[in-house]
């Protein structure tokens, strides 16, 4: 059994163009970063643009990192797809409900997977 095949072409199609949009804000983020620039200099006597520059790089670079994240579920959710393997819980290999998908079309497990796996990842971090 699998989702119907108008639902994955829907879902596929959010997908690609989610995954368009990552993209484009990814490269965005390249361009705004100080440090990409290559005309850059680090000039000790501007001591605060430096640390202004340092700031930006950090956050662009946080940002730049979950947004590389977000694609690597996107992807991973459109090779599920191709491999008919889209919505099974990775654990139970149950069917993923179909509202939990729509909220997060990206997920790996079910939510009674998911809130064990979170509660064992709490537990070992202790």
């Amino acid at each position: 059994m699998k989702y119907p095949k108008q639902i994955l072409e829907g879902i596929k199609n959010y997908l690609l163009t989610e995954r368009s949009n990552l993209n484009q804000k990814l490269l965005s983020i390249k361009s705004q970063d100080p440090f990409s620039d290559p005309e850059r200099t680090n000039d000790n006597a501007a001591s605060d643009t430096e640390a202004q520059e340092e700031s930006s790089h950090d956050r662009l670079e946080a940002l730049e990192k979950e947004l590389q994240l977000n694609l690597r579920e996107v992807n991973q959710a459109l090779e599920r797809i191709d491999k008919d393997s889209y919505g099974k819980c990775l654990s139970c290999k149950s069917f993923i409900d179909t509202e939990r998908l729509a909220v997060k079309p990206t997920a790996l497990y079910c939510v009674s997977c998911e809130a064990k796996k979170n509660t064992n990842e709490y537990k070992n971090s202790l």
